[in-house]
Parts: C-alpha cells; sequence; structure tokens
C-alpha cells in the first residue's frame, strides 16, 4: 500500500503495523545500514520521510508521529513513521494490528489525500 515514491525513496503501510498509519520509508537504493547512505542520500531521505510524516500527521489521528530506525528487522534500511497518541504505542513488543483489506485501502487513500 504505497504512500509515496519518488527516483530515490518509497514510502508505504507497514505489513504488520503497530497503529494504523505505520508507515516504512526506504530508500531505492540497496543498502542494509541506514548510515552506509552517502551525505546526500541520508539527507534526502529525512527530506522524504519529513513530507510522508506530514502527510501521516494529517490524515491519522495523533499527537505526532515517531521515527524509529531498527535496522534488525530485514537486511535493507528504512524508517519506521509511527502515528502516536501515546508512547506505548511505539513498543515494537506490542502485538500487530491485523488489518483488512479495505482498511489498509482507506488509510492509504487518506494519507495519500491528506
Amino acid at each position: 500500500y504505497k504512500i509515496a515514491e519518488n527516483d530515490d525513496f518509497v514510502a508505504f503501510l507497514d505489513a504488520m503495523p503497530l497503529v494504523k498509519g505505520h508507515t516504512l520509508v526506504v530508500p531505492k537504493k540497496e543498502v542494509d545500514l541506514i548510515f552506509d547512505l552517502d551525505s546526500e542520500e541520508y539527507k534526502n531521505l529525512w527530506g522524504f520521510a519529513q513530507d510522508v510524516a506530514k502527510k501521516v500527521k494529517n490524515a491519522i489521528p495523533c499527537v505526532r508521529v515517531g521515527v524509529a530506525v531498527v535496522g534488525l528487522e530485514v537486511p535493507h534500511a528504512h524508517i519506521h513513521l509511527i502515528p502516536l497518541n501515546k508512547v506505548e504505542d511505539m513498543n515494537f513488543k506490542n502485538e500487530r494490528l491485523k488489518l483488512s483489506v479495505e482498511e489498509y485501502t482507506d488509510i492509504q487513500n487518506s494519507i495519500i489525500n491528506s
């Protein structure tokens, strides 16, 4: 469920979200560690993530959008954007949501159109 894309990055809804609107921002360049991106790529990734986070914040009722770079789940750099209403919303030990296709599509459209 793609949210945004350009030549270098893509953002899409997490397949196993902590909360509704949990989005991943991923460089298209094959890179395991986020700090292995060169300075320009790194800066541009965060700029792209900022744009996506603003759309998430506008679309999903939340106090703020939290950011996490964990790097242990898959061997490809990515940023988690997580709508937060309480600090516990960002606990990666929480049970993941199981959303229907309709729920994913509604969330996707809300973010894209925000």
